[in-house]
């Protein structure tokens, strides 16, 4: 029997890039079971747009991404939960490349990006810098392979055994990356170079939204390796792959 995908979307005031999601969520060679959109708080139409397009529309009035992403996992009703942003446009076949990385054995599956706002030099670059620096040091951090939210899924059942474990009341968290800690590096986390995304450049525009970032990076590996240091973690992480 083929694995079943639902895919979550948080989202607040972001009616026109949302529109583009969800299209392109329709032009899948493997239709996802369930669209569940998130909606944290919008004013203008996400939720409308949500609706028009056949997604499952779901509140979260608690601020901030964990909060609204949680709720949407608690939410979601197949196999693998699936988990983009707003922003993100998806290829055809990423909904069947998902389920296929799940199905082949991993716990949760990963996947990196281009900047499709940027022009063609640049947005090759940018996505060497910020995206590849990110997984590294966050790899570094874990002890495993990261997660990232824009381009990431983990199978239903693993969600259920940690979800009491995120931080879904702390606005100021990574999201992705303190799931990943909480995952731990006994867990198959998977990055498929070959899952990638379309996502928007806007995450690198301005030293204010650049400067919530790194803070908000700072206080998530604070929580987590307060945890468990990260020495600890690739003790772990080595001991399992000698077995």
């Amino acid at each position: 029997m083929s694995l079943t995908v639902s895919v979550v979307i948080p989202v607040k005031d972001d009616a026109a890039m949302l529109r583009r999601c969800l299209e392109a969520l329709g032009r899948q060679t493997v239709t996802p079971l369930e669209v569940v959109v998130v909606d944290n708080g919008s004013t203008d139409e996400s939720a409308a747009v949500a609706r028009a397009h056949g997604a499952r529309v779901v509140e979260e009035p608690r601020p901030g991404i964990p909060a609204a992403a949680s709720t949407g996992y608690d939410a979601a009703r197949g196999d693998v939960i699936a988990r983009c942003d707003a922003d993100s446009v998806p290829p055809a076949d990423w909904v069947a490349r998902v389920a296929a990385g799940i199905d082949a054995g991993a716990d949760a599956v990963t996947g990196s990006g281009t900047f499709y706002d940027l022009p063609p030099v640049v947005r090759r670059v940018m996505t060497w810098l910020y995206l590849g620096t990110y997984f590294a040091t966050v790899h570094l951090a874990l002890g495993h392979p990261a997660l990232w939210g824009s381009n990431m899924a983990m199978r239903r059942q693993v969600w259920l055994e940690v979800r009491q474990l995120v931080h879904r009341d702390d606005p100021e968290l990574h999201d992705d990356i303190d799931l990943a800690f909480v995952l731990g590096p006994r867990r198959r986390i998977r990055h498929d170079r070959r899952l990638r995304v379309g996502v928007s450049a806007r995450c690198l525009r301005g030293r204010a939204q650049l400067g919530r970032r790194m803070r908000r990076a700072v206080n998530t590996l604070r929580v987590g390796w307060a945890a468990q240091p990260p020495w600890e973690r690739w003790q772990q992480r080595l001991a399992g792959s000698s077995r």
